[in-house]
């Protein structure tokens, strides 16, 4: 006969089970940052974040790729942002529940999905060639802006509807029109997980490679304007990395880019902690 595990004895193993997979996430990735850390920080210094590079990046700096990095992310956020909160804005305050929005939401999802090599072999074929953009940052931008959209417009829409139904009952009830409500108390009280979506999709366009492979070229220069081509951070430690010009120099730019992402998502975070705050009362 098997015996039965009590209420109390289940409850101490799965409290066991969950903090040991937390630890061991932790473990992870203190464990790959580290290693990136201790191979890349005694390469970094002034000269190599604000020096041009020498020898296609076997020697001097990643200034011209960080400006880059910037330059390419910029334009995704750009385009991405305004079409997925607003895509977000229709499907949780106007669409209703019917197919067209389900269709809507299933070929998000399958958008989120698809590999980032087939993004970029698309950018290639529609943005470089067929829309004339050739190699630049605006092909780049703007397909990066095509793998972040989903992301920010799903977790945009879940904000939204976390929204209590009682702040815009309460907005109506005092005469406010539907977009007054929208804007003036929904959208400021889902701010917080709008700001998280937008976190996540400027994350991806900054960590990735492939996408951008094969649209924004593989300039040793910073970009003046969008139609320059460019090389970000990613692209130029593919580069090293895969053609063997500089392990040294490939380490130091991966522990900058690690860097740059733990900086980016600090600041947001505390900022976003300071608004809720705000929003609070506290």
């Amino acid at each position: 006969m098997n015996r039965i595990i009590s209420p109390k004895n289940s409850q101490k193993i799965m409290k066991t089970i969950f903090w040991g997979s937390g630890i061991f996430t932790m473990f992870l990735l203190i464990l790959v940052i580290g290693y990136i850390l201790v191979n890349g920080l005694p390469v970094v210094n002034l000269n190599f974040i604000f020096g041009d590079p020498i020898d296609n990046g076997a020697s001097g700096g990643i200034f011209p790729f960080i400006i880059s990095t910037f330059y390419v992310t910029f334009v995704a956020l750009v385009v991405a942002t305004p079409l997925g909160v607003g895509g977000a804005v229709y499907l949780a305050e106007y669409a209703g529940e019917n197919k067209l929005v389900k269709a809507i939401r299933f070929g998000s999802e399958i958008l989120a999905s698809i590999p980032s090599i087939v993004f970029g072999l698309f950018g290639f074929a529609f943005f470089v060639v067929y829309l004339n953009f050739g190699f630049s940052v605006l092909s780049g931008g703007l397909t990066l802006a095509l793998m972040a959209m989903p992301t920010i417009l799903r977790t945009a829409e879940v904000s939204i509807e976390s929204v209590p139904k009682s702040y815009s009952e309460g907005s109506m009830a005092l005469g406010a029109s539907k977009w007054q409500t929208i804007y003036q108390v929904i959208l400021p009280a889902a701010v917080p997980g709008i700001i998280t979506g937008v976190i996540l999709g400027m994350a991806r366009a900054v960590e990735e490679t492939a996408a951008i492979l094969y649209t924004v070229g593989a300039a040793l220069q910073a970009p003046v304007s969008i139609f320059d081509p460019a090389r970000p951070l990613p692209l130029h430690l593919y580069t090293l990395a895969t053609e063997g010009i500089s392990m040294p120099n490939a380490y130091g730019t991966a522990a900058v880019l690690v860097i740059l992402i733990l900086i980016i998502t600090i600041v947001t975070n505390t900022l976003v902690d300071r608004y809720t705050k705000k929003m609070m009362g506290r």
